[in-house]
């Protein structure tokens, strides 16, 4: 849909008589929304598969190999993006709109022509047993069990999802029933990095109106919005090297590293002051007096502060970003055995797909409760920096949980030792020793009465 959108609505396309053709706003709007829906599919099946594709040639590396991977992956995506907010953006808003389209379209043709060139050496196909149907098959039968159970069954099991295994009843063998155990204790991870992803949306909305009402003009030229993105952009440029630089050198000296769950701790608190700096950035631009802008051909009426006062917001949320997004995928592939890290990685990606509803989210349930006064049309005369400082205080709490509960995550030696010796093999090996020793124990005191007899 990306090419269709690309072309001018205003000429929309010649028929032979030479007639030119318009569509109708509404129609407009509905292929533009269509194509974005088509934009947010692709994108999103992009993000789930590529990075477990990658990560699954290192299976025998140790964790601060698989960092380093995860470290100048994200380091890549970013690198990237930097060149969309630059390049793209300057010619959406200042050349021409429908331009800004047409790239995208030709860069993604380019790479699925790549892809499908290269499909050979990029297809991984996990073991039996490692499918999401097969996880998630564990969960509803398990669910399914424990409503039985309280009904009709008796007897009790170390974890409700102990239930879905043969011997308890349930479909599934030992093996599946304790892999998703091992993927379960993951979910608090997951669930507490939904209101950290809602402060990373904040760039895309809370930031970006900051931004739009702000002073854009440096001398004579007008910077795109999408420019103060690059600011949180570069902490993850440049934090990189620096972490790989600073992990070579602790580990050249026998020395450990920041433990990950570190990391994500540090990561949620820059976010936490990334928003509260928001906060106050906004008290401050409001006291600036107001001038004449004009963005895509409308006068708008902004505050005279300079958009780079909005700097320091953008930078810390950029460090958080650069904290938190490898040390969360090197825990949720290192924690989970080999055959469905894959799965554990689709999930971490789903919270952050979660996260970004759940900032949408807040933004429209603060604007419906406030009556459109956090969002009016001159900001000015709004309060976003209450809903800041509600979000801020609402993630320093996250961050709090979060380091609570860090010391389930701390041994990242486990890897997948869960499919090594089940509790059941545990038992029937324990129960084998009690045998040999009270056979042992016979026929030595049948020995000793013959030698007394003798």
């Amino acid at each position: 849909m990306l090419p269709v959108v690309a072309f001018p609505f205003e000429d929309f396309y010649i028929d032979t008589h030479h007639m030119t053709h318009q569509l109708e706003p509404q129609e407009q709007q509905v292929l533009f929304y269509i194509g974005l829906l088509a934009a947010a599919l692709g994108i999103g099946g992009i993000r789930a598969i590529l990075c477990p594709m990658g990560a699954y040639s290192l299976q025998g590396y140790n964790q601060y190999q698989l960092l380093s991977f995860f470290n100048w992956f994200y380091w890549l995506v970013n690198l990237n993006s930097t060149v969309v907010f630059l390049g793209i953006a300057y010619i959406q808003q200042s050349v021409a709109k429908n331009l800004g389209f047409l790239i995208p379209f030709t860069s993604v043709l380019l790479a699925l022509i790549a892809i499908h060139m290269m499909r050979n050496k990029l297809t991984y196909k996990p073991k039996k047993g490692g499918s999401l149907l097969t996880t998630l098959g564990v969960f509803l039968n398990s669910l399914k069990m424990c409503c039985l159970h309280y009904r009709h069954l008796s007897g009790d099991v170390a974890s409700w999802l102990d239930r879905a295994k043969e011997n308890n009843g349930g479909r599934y063998s030992e093996t599946h029933v304790e892999n998703v155990k091992v993927l379960a204790k993951l979910f608090p991870l997951y669930g507490l990095q939904l209101l950290y992803r809602a402060c990373v949306t904040q760039i895309p909305s809370g930031y970006y109106i900051q931004t739009m009402n702000s002073n854009l003009h440096l001398n004579d030229l007008l910077l795109p919005i999408g420019a103060m993105n690059v600011i949180s952009i570069l902490p993850l440029l440049l934090l990189a090297p620096l972490i790989e630089c600073v992990t070579a050198c602790y580990l050249s000296k026998d020395k450990t590293p920041l433990a990950p769950t570190k990391v994500i701790t540090l990561g949620h608190a820059c976010a936490a002051l990334s928003i509260l700096a928001a906060g106050l950035s906004e008290m401050h631009r409001k006291s600036y007096p107001l001038v004449e802008q004009t963005l895509s051909g409308r006068v708008l009426q902004v505050s005279s502060m300079p958009c780079f006062h909005l700097a320091p917001q953008y930078i810390l949320l950029g460090v958080a970003e650069a904290l938190v997004t490898p040390a969360c995928s090197l825990i949720s592939f290192q924690l989970t055995p080999s055959h469905i890290r894959g799965i554990s990685l689709h999930f971490l990606t789903l919270s952050y797909g979660g996260g970004c509803f759940l900032g949408a989210f807040s933004v429209q349930l603060v604007f419906f409760i406030s009556g459109g006064n956090f969002y009016p049309n001159t900001l000015h005369d709004g309060n976003l920096e209450r809903f800041f400082f509600l979000l801020a205080a609402l993630m320093a709490i996250n961050t709090f949980v979060f380091w609570s509960i860090s010391y389930r995550y701390l041994d990242l030696s486990v890897q997948g030792k869960a499919l090594g010796i089940s509790p059941l093999t545990e038992k029937l090996r324990q129960y084998k020793a009690c045998l040999q020793f009270y056979d042992t124990m016979d026929r030595s005191y049948t020995h000793a009465s013959i030698e007394s007899i003798l």
